[in-house]
């Protein structure tokens, strides 16, 4: 596995930038939701009941295939 620095700033909140970086790294089909939760620090579980507040579905739905199935 690779290893990346990151320099944030100090008001940053590491725990969130983490959690969004893995969302976008699911979204993009990089990560599987096992891999991101580590990358986040956090387990499986709070992972997949959290990542939905950024637009990602651990299921490849997009928010707009969601919303699409709702209205049907």
């Amino acid at each position: 596995m690779k290893t990346v620095t990151l320099k944030l700033p100090d008001t940053s909140d590491k725990k969130e930038v983490k959690i969004q970086l893995a969302a976008q790294l699911i979204e993009k089909g990089i990560f599987s939701s096992g891999q991101a939760a580590d990358l986040a620090g956090i387990s499986k579980r709070e992972f997949i009941e959290n990542v939905g507040k950024y637009g990602v579905s651990v299921f490849g739905e997009s928010l707009e295939d969601i919303e699409k199935l709702m209205d049907e």
